[in-house]
């Protein structure tokens, strides 16, 4: 696997980012995915993103391994 074949998506576990995130899955071979904790007002899409993630292995099983470290950057 080449570099080119890498993605890094910023994944809020909102719809924007899930959208991203679902193109992603698609495109690249390995998707590594990044969100960051700063007390934000909408809080909850931080807390869906596991579920969300689940749910598209369940859906999705040829991007399950595509799916690389999560990370979250508390701030």
């Amino acid at each position: 696997m080449t570099e080119r074949n890498k993605a890094l998506v910023l994944f809020s576990g909102g719809q924007d980012s899930a959208t991203c995130l679902a193109w992603a899955l698609d495109a690249f071979d390995s998707v590594e995915t990044v969100g960051f904790a700063y007390g934000q007002r909408h809080a909850v899409e931080l807390d869906v993103r596991t579920r969300f993630v689940d749910g598209l292995r369940q859906r999705f099983p040829q991007w399950a391994a595509k799916r690389g470290e999560d990370h979250v950057v508390d701030l």
